[in-house]
């Protein structure tokens, strides 16, 4: 495993983190985790604060970015954040934002015409924002050479016409219209079902629970393992208290299953978890702790504030 302070090289594939956003989520531990152990947030402060949790403001904190992966001589995109320009109503602070995303992108070596594959783990607000841009009054794929990764599952789910009713109700809106329809109308989308084997290093498979569709990618290449999760975990907590959710999974009890699932997988295996919103470093080795996990060590990119 090579590095440097802004990427790891796992076996022959670049991993490089892309910022969109780091700061308060706006929601206390017990709005945002309802069904946290009693005292579990100041039990584990030591390693919660700051970059997961402000004991001071009593606020998660959480990282909006995007996974850069190279692998095979092609340019991979998971998941897209929250973008800019996008009426979000019922969730405030992605209303409408102005982030220099694109700009980080750049400064990685990557161009919007650059990336030939984007992985949204799932169909949240804040994981498809950048599959498309505000062209004159349109919205148009951000990427427009690439092939956008979604799960069939989660796109019927959240596709209105099908008028579902979610946990994350109203939080959700326009974000179909303006973030998803455009790129399968422009035929750039692929809906795969339970896997869909990428390249000999990368693989997504199904895992339900936050989303029906939510997907795990997994990397293995020359001895070097990861697991790119998605929202299976949102905060640190959810390592050493694994039956935590989030209160916007949409089916708890597969939520927790899988996340122990995956998690018990990545222990015994030694793999890199990588998930979604990670402040700090990133991503994490864990480790069994009796019928829990903890963190053995963090992934050694420079930490993010």
């Amino acid at each position: 495993m090579d590095q440097n302070p802004e990427q790891l090289i796992l076996g022959d594939v670049t991993v490089t983190r892309v910022k969109e956003f780091y700061g308060s989520a706006e929601m206390s531990p017990g709005q945002f985790f309802p069904d946290s152990p009693d005292g579990s947030w100041e039990e584990h402060r030591a390693w919660l604060a700051p970059d997961f949790w402000n004991p001071r403001t009593d606020e998660c904190h959480t990282a909006i970015q995007s996974w850069l992966l190279r692998s095979e001589g092609r340019t991979i995109l998971v998941d897209t954040g929250v973008g800019n320009h996008k009426d979000r109503p019922y969730a405030p602070v992605w209303n409408r934002l102005e982030t220099d995303y694109l700009a980080r992108l750049a400064a990685a070596g990557v161009r919007p015409e650059d990336v030939d594959l984007v992985v949204n783990t799932h169909l949240h607000i804040d994981h498809v924002g950048w599959n498309t841009r505000l062209d004159s009054r349109s919205w148009v794929p951000t990427f427009p050479h690439a092939t956008y990764l979604m799960n069939r599952r989660d796109f019927d789910f959240w596709n209105p016409a099908n008028e579902n009713k979610t946990v994350l109700g109203r939080g959700n809106q326009n974000v179909f219209e303006d973030s998803v329809a455009p790129v399968h109308q422009a035929g750039l989308t692929r809906l795969w079902e339970e896997t869909y084997r990428i390249d000999k290093n990368l693989r997504l498979d199904l895992a339900p629970g936050h989303t029906p569709g939510s997907s795990v990618l997994t990397l293995e290449s020359g001895g070097d393992q990861a697991l790119f999760v998605g929202d299976l975990v949102h905060t640190a907590l959810q390592i050493a208290e694994p039956d935590t959710n989030s209160c916007f999974c949409e089916d708890p009890a597969e939520s927790r299953a899988t996340r122990r699932k995956l998690l018990g997988r990545a222990a015994e295996n030694t793999m890199l978890v990588f998930p979604a919103h990670f402040g700090g470093q990133g991503a994490a080795e864990v480790t069994r702790a009796g019928s829990k996990f903890a963190i053995k060590q963090w992934a050694p990119f420079s930490r993010l504030t």
